[in-house]
């Protein structure tokens, strides 16, 4: 029986691929066969992960990319069909939060994260729309959140935008179906990443975070991998509009003690 997981052959472009979590999932594709494209705005940080990528066997290249301008998702797009002819997998990674009184956050804040979180993951799903459809097994992934699905204190914006993607996902998979994509998200539980490590390491907030977690202890990028493997591969062919959420136990709990 074929390996139902294995992604040789498969072409991945991972948008925030370079730093965090996105770059765990790129890496983790690469692992499992697939030639990706880890792409963010940092030159740098692009170039060090199209090492490890190459590093692992697989095809890649450096291009860079910003998610609020829809010309060079474009851009990107036209380079990824040019360097290697299809795009099977589409990964919406890329994602900014704050912490602050939400009576305190001026429109300009709230807009500016939208872009990023949601309308940023909508404009990469219409710009790889077409390669997707023609792979004939495209598959798209967007990294929701905990905040999909319950209120975190003082980061209303970032919630409300996770949220809404997770309704986009829903959506975009029931649009998409007929057409051979399947959109689904993945809901990491309290992962330590540059993004959020100021806001959870060693604070009251980080504590009861782990008291609301029955593993006990925060998540591990790896830990993130396999979930993502799924959403990618032939083994998701009937799989579509659902959030698989990897939290150990978060969205679980009641009391912990």
């Amino acid at each position: 029986m074929a390996n139902l997981l294995d992604l040789s052959g498969r072409v991945a472009v991972v948008i925030g691929g370079t730093s965090g979590l996105g770059r765990a999932i790129a890496l983790g594709l690469a692992e499992h066969g697939a030639d990706v494209v880890p792409t963010g705005r940092r030159v740098a940080n692009i170039e060090d992960a199209c090492r490890e990528i190459e590093a692992r066997g697989r095809r890649t290249f450096c291009h860079s990319t910003d998610v609020t301008s829809r010309e060079s998702l474009d851009a990107l797009r036209d380079a990824v069909v040019a360097h290697f002819g299809h795009v099977d997998i589409l990964v919406n990674s890329a994602g900014h939060t704050f912490k602050q009184a939400t009576v305190e956050v001026g429109d300009a804040q709230w807009l500016a994260l939208f872009d990023i979180n949601l309308n940023g993951a909508l404009r990469a799903c219409q710009s790889f729309y077409e390669p997707l459809k023609e792979s004939g097994h495209g598959r798209v992934i967007n990294i929701a959140s905990l905040g999909s699905f319950l209120a975190f204190h003082e980061v209303a914006a970032y919630c409300a935008a996770k949220a809404a993607l997770m309704s986009l996902t829903k959506s975009l998979a029931c649009e998409w179906a007929q057409d051979g994509i399947c959109v689904n998200a993945l809901g990491p539980g309290v992962f330590p990443t540059e993004m959020n490590m100021s806001l959870i390491s060693g604070t009251p907030r980080g504590q009861e975070l782990l008291k609301r977690t029955p593993m006990g202890r925060f998540g591990h990028a790896e830990e993130l991998v396999g979930a993502a493997v799924l959403c990618a591969s032939d083994g998701a062919s009937f799989l579509t509009g659902q959030c698989i959420v990897v939290d150990g136990g978060y969205l679980a709990s009641g009391v912990n003690s």
